[in-house]
C-alpha cells in the first residue's frame, strides 16, 4: 500500500479521524468509529475492518469478538480529508447491542424513540 493515501487523511490531534460504516449494497448506515493511521493501513492490507478502541486504547478489528465482521469493499475520504467513508459487507448485526445498525433511536416531537429491536441477544455475540 501506498503512503500517498494515508497523507491525504487529516488526523486529529489524538491522531485519530471518523469513518462511517455504511452498507455497501443498501446503502443503510450503519456505524460509526475511529480509525488510526494503522487502523486505516491494516483495513487496506487485510479488507476487514479494523477501527481504533479508544475505550481499549488498541486496534479493534470489527467482529474479531463477536463474529460479526465487516469487510471493506471501498473507502472513500471526504472533501476535507477529515472523514472516511467505509463501504462494507456486514456480516450480522454491525451494533454491540445486537441491533443491525447503531442509529435506532430516533428523536421524534422531542423524544428519544427506539425505532429498531435487537436482532441478536448481546450476551451471545461475545461468548466467542
Amino acid at each position: 500500500m501506498s503512503d500517498d493515501i494515508l497523507s491525504t487523511i487529516k488526523f486529529d490531534a489524538a491522531g485519530l479521524v471518523p469513518a462511517i460504516a455504511q452498507q455497501h449494497d443498501s446503502g443503510e448506515v450503519l456505524m460509526m468509529a475511529w480509525m488510526n493511521r494503522d487502523a486505516v493501513a491494516e483495513t487496506l492490507r487485510t479488507r476487514r475492518v479494523t477501527y481504533w478502541s479508544r475505550a481499549r486504547a488498541k486496534l479493534w478489528r470489527k467482529g474479531e469478538t463477536s463474529g460479526q465482521e465487516q469487510n471493506l469493499v471501498e473507502m472513500r475520504v471526504d472533501c476535507d480529508g477529515d472523514t472516511l467513508l467505509l463501504l462494507v459487507d456486514q456480516k450480522g448485526v454491525a451494533c454491540h447491542t445486537g441491533r443491525r445498525n447503531c442509529f435506532f433511536t430516533a428523536v421524534r416531537d422531542g423524544r428519544p424513540v427506539e425505532i429498531a429491536k435487537p436482532l441478536v441477544d448481546p450476551k451471545t455475540l461475545y461468548e466467542k
